[in-house]
């Protein structure tokens, strides 16, 4: 098995198989592929091994692509990022956000990351839901912009927007804070909390979450603010147009989850 990487905000990842050899992703991440590939879409062990994975906020089915001679498969994510790839070991696991998961090898499996926090799940965010990729065998992953990693020293400390959070390793603690200070609640934009990481262990970071996409693309949507009022008209429709143009590229992210 090869791969290559392509392009630089809007990345595909092309993977060269060996007949025999197989990679699978959740539904819609294919782009193209020659023929000598076979498709076989199923719920990956059964309907509830497909409840569960939906549960971590995966998807229901999972689709195989099995080369039957040279085979040719590539794959992108539906938002502009990074494709992140990661060779796991057989005790290697790698807990990350639902989005994050764009395909791997056949050996690799999906599993819900629970949370020792309650309050951790429930106040993550909207769509804050993880979860665990274990190898062994190659994973790709997918992070909304750029990636930045840090390397947190045990007992080290990084407060992050949850939004922000793209992949770590389990050895990473998880927790939410109520964000300092009342104006800062306020007045700062965050939102009420923030997630706690706690070292040791490897985060990796990432720069433009979706959800602030979608949301500076709203404010600029026929019927929010000034956009609906009839001196701009003009900048409606155009904003319009380019809503349907991102939308058409993007889709929607319920898709992938």
């Amino acid at each position: 098995m090869r791969y290559e990487l392509s392009g630089t905000v809007m990345q595909t990842l092309a993977v060269d198989l060996d007949p025999g050899e197989t990679v699978f992703s959740q539904t819609n991440c294919m782009c193209w592929m020659n023929d000598a590939i076979a498709m076989s879409t199923h719920t990956g062990g059964g309907f509830l091994a497909g409840i569960k994975r939906s549960f971590g906020g995966g998807s229901f089915f999972i689709t195989d692509f099995t080369a039957q001679g040279p085979g040719h498969v590539a794959f992108a994510p539906r938002f502009p990022g990074t494709i992140l790839p990661v060779q796991l070991n057989a005790a290697q696991a790698l807990i990350c956000r639902k989005e994050t998961f764009l395909c791997a090898e056949k050996s690799v499996t999906l599993d819900v990351a629970l949370q020792k926090r309650l309050g951790a799940g429930f106040f993550g965010g909207q769509g804050f839901i993880l979860q665990k990729v274990m190898g062994p065998g190659m994973v790709w992953l997918d992070l909304s912009g750029e990636v930045v990693h840090r390397d947190l020293a045990m007992g080290e400390r990084l407060l992050v927007h949850a939004g922000h959070v793209g992949v770590m390793d389990p050895s990473i603690g998880f927790d939410i804070q109520l964000v300092p200070g009342f104006k800062n609640i306020l007045f700062g934009g965050d939102g009420l909390f923030l997630a706690t990481l706690t070292g040791p262990g490897h985060v990796a970071l990432q720069s433009m979450p979706i959800m602030n996409l979608a949301e500076e693309i709203g404010r600029y949507l026929p019927g929010n603010g000034e956009a609906s009022t009839s001196g701009n008209v003009a900048t409606g429709v155009a904003a319009s147009a380019v809503g349907a143009v991102l939308g058409s590229l993007f889709g929607s992210r319920n898709d992938r989850a």
